[in-house]
């Protein structure tokens, strides 16, 4: 296998430059072979007319005037001379090659890459060669490259790992597959990614690494789901069914369409062979939280301690103040755990959890301390499940015996993509918002215009409303000429002098948060100036305006969490982004945000605009870096992988035909067989 080769036995890989290697993720002539090229030049001389404005293009013609050179600034200079190109005189012009003065005569015969401007007639050049191109590769890979490490370098080591060792390469997909797809074998398409001819053997070459990777990776989630419940076939729980249907039916409300599906879904789960492992996915103030709720009822009258963990300690209290509301007739002991419960109060909750006095708990990271222990965890359900590593949320999983698992979030993924991406969970969606909620109305406004906007503010504070106001920044910055939160809140100040301002932030003790926002939901505060510490979670029905201050320079997943805040209760509610939005993307993002309150519509534009690794939170969310797979770019086929990985675990074929075994040993080395799973 080439894993198991160094990248030191490629000739010319000393210790310095493996360092170097090593920043690149590459240990390997298998890591090296896949760092693919990220860009490639095109050194094909093309006419002049084929050129468009500001291209870069090859082309070749001779020296028509004497280089003249200029200096300017420190060591810093301008040669310039006309040529004839294609029966044009255009102008060429390269910057800091003096030395090309005395090189290059009238009527010498160059080759000349660079920026074309049709409206000067002039090639801007990166690269003059005296003659005619040498070079036969018409694309030239382009690496990315880190320390001492030149692209030139990284082209001389992929050509001589691959005249060495390419050809024992494993070819991991099966020839019936290549044939039906029209794949190239791997070594092929490894050829023409590193050393292309044209673009259609690239097109060809990157259709089938993109496959090969995301079929990888969607059987090792597939190999982890059937794996895990082929050891769950010893569960037993029972659900109490009528008491869940009591519960239900005594809520002062009913379920939407959409919730009664979801409950549906994990009921199904919670009582049935294999444990869960769901990702529940719904817009903000869909009602994730109330299917939450039902889920641990059902969970706990079934002899069983639950535990929901959350990201701040705000949305900690708030929910264990409601939950314990809920439960209140139902003979359920709620208990919250964060950093504030110390001393002899955190000593009692720890000692009731374990003893199993302790029906839920709900908690930030203070959960997943070594000394938490339960007496029988059956439910770990994990809010906001991004913004947690997977390091946090494996541990709380771990402190049952194998528990049902329940992730929520209300990032809205697009459907398939969430199915396919989170290949080894289900996934539920809340797709349907209760009944009575008005849309929030949703305005952009430029920073002249805020006395329009804080009239807008008075207007609603005088019908008995309150108003948040989120800045990006805590205290000024010389960096970025944004407004913070403590600026703002001296300005309201002066503004709303008859009203009362509240200022939250992160930097305030958990004392001050507390005290900060139980004045704003008592209605003691008119207008809370706040930082994104209010961006998940926190419910104030009576809020009915959101003003966001710089808008552009927060993501669209981000806006739409925040107008979540209002919007709340039975009023109209309004969301005012205060930007000066001077890039497309910016203007784009505000033009999307007043047109649509849908969350999922959303997230496809956030997946367009910001990319895979920043939607997903690539880093804490388990999904792999990819190296040449783009899931929103290569969606389609992230399905295909996904159906044919799916297809393959399940049948009797993959696991004994000798064309799959490629692929069986691949999930044998990756630990699969060894019981670990993916989060």
């Amino acid at each position: 296998m080439l894993d198991a080769i160094p990248v030191t036995e490629i000739k010319g890989v000393g210790q310095e430059t493996a360092k170097d290697l090593a920043d690149l993720n590459i240990h390997s002539v298998e890591d090296l072979l896949l760092h693919f090229p990220y860009r490639y030049d095109d050194n094909q001389v093309r006419p002049l007319t084929d050129a468009r404005h500001e291209e870069k293009i090859t082309v070749e013609g001779k020296v028509h005037s004497e280089p003249s050179l200029r200096y300017f600034g420190k060591k810093k200079s301008r040669l310039s001379f006309r040529a004839f190109i294609d029966e044009w005189l255009i102008q060429v012009v390269a910057f800091n090659r003096p030395y090309l003065k005395k090189q290059l005569d009238v009527g010498d015969v160059v080759t000349l890459t660079g920026k074309w401007d049709q409206y000067k007639a002039s090639i801007t050049v990166s690269d003059i060669i005296k003659g005619r191109q040498k070079s036969d590769r018409p694309f030239e890979p382009v690496y990315s490259v880190k320390g001492k490490l030149s692209v030139k370098q990284m082209r001389m080591f992929m050509t001589r790992a691959f005249d060495k060792w390419v050809a024992t390469s494993t070819d991991f997909i099966p020839e019936s597959i290549r044939e039906s797809y029209k794949l190239p074998e791997r070594r092929q398409a490894m050829q023409w990614l590193h050393f292309p001819d044209d673009q259609h053997h690239l097109k060809h070459a990157r259709r089938r690494m993109v496959y090969e990777e995301l079929l990888l990776f969607q059987l090792k989630m597939q190999a982890l789901k059937k794996v895990k419940r082929t050891g769950d076939m010893n569960r037993s729980i029972t659900i109490p069914g009528d008491d869940v249907r009591h519960f239900i039916r005594d809520l002062s409300f009913e379920l939407t369409g959409a919730q009664n599906r979801v409950v549906q879904e994990i009921m199904r789960d919670l009582s049935g062979h294999y444990h869960m492992n769901r990702l529940l996915q719904g817009d903000v103030g869909s009602g994730k939280t109330i299917v939450a709720a039902i889920a641990l009822y059902a969970v706990i009258k079934a002899g069983y301690q639950g535990a929901l963990m959350v990201p701040t300690e705000i949305l900690a209290e708030q929910h264990a103040e409601s939950f314990d509301e809920l439960f209140a007739d139902y003979d359920i002991t709620v208990a919250l755990l964060t950093s504030t419960v110390k001393g002899k109060r955190r000593a009692t909750v720890l000692q009731q959890l374990q003893q199993g006095n302790i029906d839920l708990v709900i908690g930030t990271h203070a959960l997943i301390q070594e000394d938490v222990d339960f007496h029988n965890l059956g439910l770990v359900i994990t809010d906001e499940q991004h913004r947690f590593g997977v390091g946090q949320r494996r541990v709380l999983r771990d402190k049952g015996e194998n528990p049902d698992v329940l992730y929520m979030t209300a990032t809205p993924i697009p459907r398939t993509l969430a199915i396919s991406a989170f290949g080894d969970m289900d996934v539920s969606t809340i797709d349907e918002m209760p009944e009575g909620r008005k849309k929030v109305k949703t305005y952009w406004a430029r920073h002249e215009q805020i006395e329009r906007v804080l009239s807008f503010v008075e207007d609603e504070l005088k019908q008995g409303r309150q108003a948040y106001v989120v800045c990006p920044l805590i205290e000024e910055s010389e960096q970025l000429d944004v407004q913070n939160a403590i600026d703002v809140h001296a300005m309201l100040q002066q503004h709303f002098h008859h009203r009362q301002i509240g200022l939250m932030h992160g930097r305030l003790t958990n004392e001050e948060k507390e005290s900060v926002m139980d004045a704003f939901k008592d209605k003691h505060t008119d207008i809370l100036v706040s930082t994104t510490v209010v961006e998940v979670g926190v419910n104030i029905p009576n809020a009915t305006m959101m003003v966001i201050y710089d808008a552009q320079r927060f993501g669209l997943a981000q806006l739409h969490q925040l107008r979540g805040r209002v919007g709340r209760g039975s009023e109209q509610s309004y969301c005012l982004l205060i930007a000066d939005a001077k890039s497309e993307v910016a203007q784009e993002r505000m033009r999307i945000m007043t047109e649509t309150t849908d969350g999922f519509e959303l997230s496809e534009y956030d997946l367009k605009l910001r990319g895979p690794g920043d939607f997903f939170g690539q880093k804490q969310s388990g999904l792999p870096d990819f190296k040449i797979a783009d899931i929103v770019h290569d969606h389609k086929a992230l399905e295909v992988a996904r159906k044919d990985a799916e297809q393959m675990i399940h049948s009797d074929s993959f696991w004994q035909d000798k064309a799959y075994q490629g692929l069986r040993e691949y999930l044998n080395s990756i630990g699969v067989f060894d019981h670990q799973r993916l989060d």
